[in-house]
This record gives structure tokens, C-alpha cells and sequence, in this order.
């Protein structure tokens, strides 16, 4: 990296991104050792994972996403609605969006710092035993435990996402307990290594492992309350088939800097 790169640090429900502009090319999307040293904690900005804004001709924008392990990821729904904020921010949109991401196509409406973000439909879910897998545009085992305030989320979470049926893609791994007004859920994310203050994706997936759970079909909204703040997932469920699927939540303005 030759020249100075101008950064943005947005958070989600306390899942915490570097955002970067790079419609001109400027930072090298193969860099992946720069993209880990970056969001090091100790030795860099620090974050969960680094997104780029691309130029893409169908849409507002394209959405490119990296793990903090410096490996372009797959689809972040925090990271997804952090990245519609900032694209307001930069003048890119107003209040409404259709961006490009690694699963495809998503809508975005953004009202001061809430969002609330279309991810994909889900026609499948399988079973692990007692818990759900399925992909709500990354891969997520879904277990209901109890006293989940005391569980080793990173041990019980690395142990899952390393096991032999996992462990060549990886997985992430969330655990739900039910409380009065809503759902718990902690999630060990793969690519972070650790358990992350809150994972969009996950929460969505959580949502739906729930309604499967006990039975609820239609028009739903799910609370989810994660380790950063509070998460709401809506969907119309019909049979095994998730519509409609949106994810509201805060994505919030940090900082920013030069690299």
C-alpha cells in the first residue's frame, strides 16, 4: 500500500467494521495479510471484519467483505446494514438502497441510525441432532441451551465449528435461550475465531431455527437480544420456505481515520 487510504469504523449491535470507499481501486482487494494486520486489535484498527464499496454497474454500490482472518467472506448482515450507513454517509444514497453482495441482490430503507435490511430466502434447514443448520447467506449451526449468560460460547463454539463434519468450511455457531421478552443468542463466528458481540446473520438464522422450533408459520417479527444491543427479524414463513426475511438494527458512525 503506497498511498494513504482514507477509513471509516462503523458498528452494528457491537459488531465493528473498517469500511473503506475503494470505487477507484486504491486498496488491493488481494492484500489479504494488510485486510488481518488492519483489523488486529493490538496492531491495527481492530475489527470483527474490513468491507470495500465497489463501483458495479446494476446497482448503488457491490459490498466485498473480509473475515478478520484476512479471507473475503460471505455475507454479514451487520456488516451489510453498517455498510448501507456508510454508503449514506459518503452521499452514495439517501434513505433507500439496492447493493450487490456476496449472495446476491439486497434492498436497504436507513432511518438516522436504524436500518432495516432484505437478506435472502431460506428454503431449506436441516437437523444436527437436536440442533438447526442453515444458510441465511453464511453457514450457522443453531442450538437452544439453557443458563446461557455462564456458557463458554468460544470453547463450546470452536469445538462445533472444528469438528469433523464442519471444519473444512466452517460454520458459526449460535446458542439460543428463550427469556420474557424475547430470545438470547450468543454466536462463536468462523473467520473472527471468537465469539463476536453480535452476528446478523446468526440472529436471522436464530429467528428461524425458533419459529421451526415451535411451530409458528406466517407473518413473524423475533426479537433477538445479542451481546451488543438488540436485533429484530421479520419473515413470513410457509412450510420450510422464509420470505420477507428483514433485519433491523442499529449500525452506527465510530470514527474514522488515514491509513
Amino acid at each position: 500500500m503506497d498511498r494513504k487510504i482514507n477509513f471509516s469504523k462503523y458498528q452494528g449491535a457491537g459488531n465493528d467494521f473498517v469500511l473503506i470507499d475503494n470505487r477507484d481501486g486504491i486498496f488491493d482487494r488481494k492484500d489479504n495479510a494488510l485486510v488481518k494486520k488492519i483489523c488486529d486489535r493490538r496492531f491495527g484498527i481492530g475489527a470483527d471484519g474490513l468491507m470495500l464499496v465497489q463501483y458495479t454497474e446494476n446497482s448503488d454500490f457491490e459490498m466485498i467483505y473480509y473475515n478478520a482472518d484476512g479471507n473475503e467472506g460471505t455475507m454479514c448482515g451487520n456488516g451489510g446494514r453498517c455498510i448501507v450507513a456508510f454508503a449514506r454517509d459518503l452521499g452514495l444514497i439517501n434513505n433507500e438502497t439496492v447493493f450487490l453482495a456476496a449472495d446476491g441482490l439486497h434492498d436497504a430503507k436507513i432511518n438516522e441510525n436504524q436500518v432495516d435490511l432484505g437478506m435472502i430466502d431460506v428454503t431449506q434447514i436441516k437437523r444436527d441432532g437436536d440442533a438447526y443448520v442453515l444458510n441465511t447467506g453464511s453457514p450457522h449451526y443453531v442450538a437452544l441451551v439453557n443458563d446461557l449468560a455462564q456458557k463458554n460460547v468460544f470453547q463450546d463454539g470452536a469445538d462445533i465449528r472444528n469438528n469433523e463434519t464442519y471444519k473444512r468450511e466452517g460454520i458459526n455457531v449460535n446458542f439460543i435461550q428463550k427469556e420474557s421478552t424475547g430470545y438470547f443468542v450468543r454466536t462463536f463466528e468462523r473467520g473472527v475465531e471468537d465469539e463476536t458481540l453480535a452476528c446478523g446473520t446468526g440472529a436471522t438464522a436464530a429467528a428461524m431455527a425458533i419459529a421451526v422450533d415451535e411451530g409458528r408459520y406466517g407473518d413473524l417479527e423475533i426479537p433477538i437480544r445479542v451481546l451488543g444491543g438488540q436485533l429484530f427479524i421479520q419473515f413470513n414463513r410457509d412450510n420450510e420456505h422464509f420470505t420477507q426475511v428483514r433485519l433491523k438494527g442499529p449500525a452506527e458512525f465510530v470514527f474514522k481515520g488515514i491509513l
